[in-house]
């Protein structure tokens, strides 16, 4: 697959998921990103905005088997990842899979489970493997996860560790659509019996696990320049020593970053990298990885604002 296939495949997946996702363009942007450099993606958004069904979505678009997982403060995580269950009748253990044993995960409403159950998904988000009773289990290697959270709730929800959001490539926004977009929302779907399902709706896979290897393979055709590499290394070093931000990003965070850069390109069908792909990727990066100093926030500074102020001083490439 060179890479006018993967720019035609992700046209194609695109317009699967218009079948059931009214607007949020860019959000399907960076979801193929992450998909194409492998990563992982954060989706905040109040309640009702499409997150679980874009999930869903894109999740059939890519004909990938998908698991969902509705995370309560009761959940274990045995629950999440399986566990060995005697067999009376054969008097040996068995291996009773969980649901993280597939190729998409929803981790839908994630910040309401303790952090103990959270961190259930660390090993697997990080190495594609799970490690149960000493003995490990490999995932696919097209491993996703697309988790969820809800950000106007304080109540029986525990914030995500600083080690969990770093695992993640990126932390998406979603916000309410445009007047005219939900006109087209409840045209579309108010006339339907109950909730919107991907499958009635029309969406069909156009691709498959192998294929989504092929278009990431196609990436090794992307070069990036030393001086970009420069960039994306001043730009993330500079979170260091920003005098508002008690902690900036990791290497993790500049490898990711350089990464998605990459993806960004072959999907615009470009064998090369620019600055402004940098730039375009910075904000949903840092956003999660980067904590305010208490000064800046009794300021009520904002970290995308600041994170732009970087972009806006760090000198790019021409």
């Amino acid at each position: 697959m060179n890479l006018a296939d993967v720019r035609a495949l992700a046209d194609a997946i695109r317009a699967e998921i218009a079948k059931a996702i009214v607007g949020q363009e860019s959000l399907v942007e960076m979801l193929l990103v992450a998909l194409l450099a492998q990563g992982h993606v954060l989706m905040e958004g109040p309640p009702g905005t499409a997150k679980t069904l874009l999930a869903n979505a894109f999740a059939r678009a890519l004909g990938l088997d998908f698991g969902r997982i509705q995370f309560t403060p009761d959940l274990l995580p045995g629950d999440i990842l399986g566990s060995n269950l005697f067999n009376f009748q054969t008097s040996q253990f068995t291996l009773t899979r969980g649901p993280i044993f597939c190729e998409l995960l929803l981790a839908d409403e994630i910040n309401r489970t303790p952090p103990k159950t959270q961190a259930a998904l660390l090993e697997a988000m990080q190495e594609r493997k799970v490690t149960l009773d000493g003995e490990t289990h490999p995932l696919p290697a097209r491993f996703m996860v697309i988790a969820t959270q809800n950000p106007i709730e304080s109540q029986g929800v525990y914030p995500l560790p600083e080690a969990q959001l770093d695992r993640f490539l990126f932390k998406l926004l979603v916000p309410y659509p445009a007047a005219a977009e939900e006109a087209r929302i409840v045209a579309t779907f108010g006339q339907l019996n109950g909730p919107p399902r991907p499958a009635e709706l029309g969406i069909a896979p156009v691709t498959d696990a192998a294929g989504l290897a092929a278009a990431s393979a196609a990436l090794g055709a992307v070069t990036m320049a030393e001086e970009i590499i420069a960039y994306v290394v001043r730009l993330v070093r500079a979170t260091r020593e920003h005098a508002e931000l008690s902690l900036g990003a990791s290497p993790r965070a500049a490898v990711l970053l350089a990464g998605a850069a990459r993806a960004r390109a072959a999907l615009a069908g470009r064998d090369y990298v620019i600055p402004d792909d940098v730039k375009a990727l910075a904000v949903p990066v840092l956003r999660h990885r980067l904590t305010l100093s208490p000064a800046a926030e009794i300021e009520g500074r904002d970290i995308e604002a600041l994170v732009g102020e970087l972009v806006e001083a760090t000198e790019a490439p021409r």
